[in-house]
């Protein structure tokens, strides 16, 4: 099977000065950014795209109240035909290379992983909450971009030329350009050429349950399978090197005293005294091959590989880490950056850290290839997508 990917009429910020009115992604923002965000615009998207708890009972429904407002105001407005969307991003990554990302916005098939070309390429940590899934019932819409990665050839190219400018915004330093195409001859060449190989989800395997969840009740509801709720928003590009940059996120270890830790992983790495951790840390850790890990008092150890320690299993620091501590009682949980890292063990919020080094491009793709994935929280895709630029309804 391979993945369907459709246009669909957008809906967009009919000003095209959006600065104020996009957001990043909702599960990166703290209270205070949600504050501020607010504050902007009374049209900011997190308005409708973030009911907080503190709004009490039906903040969904008045989410998507809001927003049906916003459209009769012709705050936002549909467009006049199915289109596709090109997202392109310019940013300079972590080791200070210019870098520059094209992808298209469109409707990707849902359904069971595996089952219509679509891929997960870590596996899922269970999520309690249903607030993606409440709020796509009461907007009707889907909100934030799920990330998929194409591996099909040539993707790329085919996205090189411009569509019809519809604007730009630089958000931390990061440039994004949304354009959007309705040549019917190119829609269809874009759809065919996605169509041909798998899309592996990068980021956004929750909000892609989400979708799962959500066409299986319109089905049930309607008896159909037909509706708009058969594909989501997705975000393809093309699964290539010199576009991703891919950080790692770091292991936070709890109700585990350090010494059993320790112990554990004396098993497969050696420990050596290392600096004070910083960024140049990671750097580091590259050139040596190893982990690192972090103490509660913040000193550090480097964790190199014993020889033939991890003979037969995947190259994947996560993965050697869920090898060691396999059958050791003990919790886990994920940050990225190593300042963070440090503030959490140091602060208490974590019994110790170990820094793991970020996955290749080609590892990635190598185990899309073989069918299996990699542990949670292996990648860290950057920069993160934008709210706001292209919303995709779901009558």
């Amino acid at each position: 099977m391979v993945p369907r990917f459709t246009p669909f009429p957008a809906l967009r910020y009919s000003d095209r000065q959006i600065d104020d009115l996009i957001a990043p992604p909702y599960d990166v923002l703290s209270d205070a950014d949600l504050d501020e965000l607010n504050r902007r615009s009374p049209f900011n998207v997190t308005h409708v795209d973030v009911p907080r708890e503190s709004d009490g009972p039906g903040r969904y429904e008045r989410a998507g109240e809001l927003l049906r407002q916003w459209i009769d105001a012709d705050v936002m407005s549909f467009d006049d035909e199915p289109t596709f969307t090109l997202y392109r991003l310019r940013f300079t990554d972590a080791s200070g290379a210019d870098r520059s990302i094209v992808g298209v916005l469109g409707g990707l098939e849902v359904g069971p992983y595996g089952e219509c070309g679509v891929l997960p390429h870590e596996r899922i940590t269970p999520k309690a909450s249903t607030d993606r899934l409440d709020l796509t019932r009461a907007t009707r819409t889907n909100m934030s971009p799920i990330w998929g990665l194409s591996l099909a050839d040539e993707l790329t190219a085919l996205l090189a030329d411009p569509g019809e400018e519809i604007a730009t915004v630089t958000v931390d330093g990061v440039e994004h350009s949304v354009e959007r195409v309705t040549d019917p001859d190119r829609i269809a060449a874009i759809s065919a050429k996605i169509a041909t190989d798998d899309v592996l989800i990068a980021d956004g395997h929750h909000r892609y349950g989400v979708a799962q969840k959500f066409r299986d009740e319109i089905r049930s509801a309607t008896g159909s399978d037909t509706s708009d709720a058969e594909d989501t928003l997705v975000f393809v590009s093309e699964l290539v090197d010199d576009q991703l940059s891919v950080e790692a996120i770091h292991r936070l270890y709890s109700d585990i005293h350090v010494d059993d830790l320790v112990r554990a992983l004396d098993v497969g790495f050696d420990r050596t005294p290392a600096p004070q951790p910083s960024a140049a840390t990671l750097a580091e850790m590259d050139e040596r091959g190893a982990l690192c890990l972090i103490r509660p008092d913040g000193t550090a150890e480097w964790l190199t590989p014993k020889p033939g320690a991890f003979d037969g299993v995947r190259s994947l620091d996560g993965l050697w880490l869920e090898e060691l501590l396999a059958g050791v009682d003990h919790s886990v949980t994920y940050q990225h950056g190593v300042d963070r890292v440090i503030e959490a063990v140091v602060g208490g919020n974590a019994h110790a850290g170990v820094l793991i080094r970020p996955v290749s491009v080609a590892e990635i793709e190598r185990t899309a290839r073989e069918g299996v994935v990699m542990p949670p929280k292996s990648t860290f895709f950057t920069p993160k997508l934008l709210t706001g630029l292209v919303i995709r309804p779901l009558a």
